[in-house]
């Protein structure tokens, strides 16, 4: 089939008019709406329409508001984040792709390539970041009883949402009141003349994010996926939020791209094949790179000593690590 032929289908699913793009990109097939409410029914209708037409592609659909694109991003005060140059965030429309892991590993990355490095920890309701860089248990410092000691690991600052609290207990605090305590924690710590501060931000597109990404002056945003529909599909919506802020992306990232067999070198694409890139192409975006599925990044996260730190050398080090020259030359 045809992108022509393709769009009549999903025109007879909802309207013509809100049909942003139609796209056959290898075995995937991309169609996205603007400014039109999802219908899970419809959408599962129209999916099942065109897999009975095209059984060897994968469909994918996105639902995209493009009115009142900018969200007053230019009447709100940025907050003052005094010793830091440049800010990124780390990002991904859903939980459970490796955004966190891939936040810590960038960091060190970053680090390698000769700049002074920060890591702030802003996943709220589920911040791991002391657990991978392995000061989990240990409260935060402070000289004068107002501003904050970052902690110092690996040759990297950092500070994380999560040694306010207990691992073991659950976070329950409005949007207000999460971002207040990431406004006084980012603020009020005493960072040495950072080139770069990397944030883990919080999975989704829910208030807190927004507020971060209208409070923050960021450098650029970028966002972790898998290949798999389900994941690439809030990624898509994760980009277009920022760009409802102003918020610049600067590209995706394939965590968990693909795996290989430790016996017998044979590679498997279990979520799929270069969904992510092929995402990135779709959007007019950056694609900085793919990081495999591969347990000793697990592992090394897991122990607090994570595989860029820990094994320099190995080729997923080597894949960061390009990652974090993309994103050198692209925020300057």
């Amino acid at each position: 089939m045809t992108e022509a032929e393709i769009f009549d289908i999903a025109a007879n699913h909802y309207p013509r008019s809100c049909i942003s793009s139609v796209k056959i990109l290898g075995k995937r097939v991309i169609i996205e709406y603007k400014n039109i409410a999802e219908d899970e029914s419809i959408t599962a209708r129209l999916k099942h329409k065109i897999s009975e037409l095209m059984p060897e592609y994968k469909v994918t659909v996105a639902f995209v508001e493009e009115k009142n694109a900018n969200l007053g991003v230019d009447a709100i005060e940025k907050w003052q984040i005094r010793g830091v140059k440049k800010i990124i965030g780390v990002a991904s429309g859903k939980g459970g792709v490796g955004k966190s892991t891939t936040a810590v590993n960038l960091a060190l990355a970053l680090a390698n390539c000769s700049k002074k490095v920060a890591l702030f920890d802003a996943d709220i309701y589920g911040p791991s970041v002391p657990t991978m860089l392995g000061y989990e248990g240990s409260p935060l410092a402070s000289d004068d009883g107002v501003n904050f000691k970052p902690f110092n690991e690996y040759g990297i600052e950092s500070v994380s949402i999560g040694t306010l609290i207990d691992r073991d207990t659950p976070l329950i605090w409005r949007g207000a009141k999460a971002c207040g305590a990431i406004e006084q924690l980012m603020t009020q710590t005493l960072w040495h003349n950072i080139d770069v501060m990397v944030i883990d931000m919080p999975p989704g597109t829910g208030d807190i994010l927004i507020t971060l990404s209208q409070r923050i002056d960021f450098a650029g945003i970028v966002i972790v996926s898998t290949p798999q529909d389900i994941a690439l599909i809030d990624a898509i919506k994760g980009v277009n939020m920022f760009k409802k802020t102003g918020t610049p992306v600067l590209g995706i990232v394939e965590n968990m791209s693909y795996f290989i067999c430790p016996h017998c070198g044979e590679r498997a694409d279990i979520f799929g094949h270069d969904g992510a890139k092929q995402t990135a192409e779709n959007m007019g975006e950056t694609f900085l790179g793919a990081i495999p599925l591969e347990p000793e990044i697990r592992r090394t996260s897991d122990a607090g000593t994570p595989i860029v730190a820990e094994n320099p050398d190995s080729p997923h080090t080597k894949a960061y690590e390009e990652i974090a020259r993309k994103i050198i030359q692209r925020i300057g």
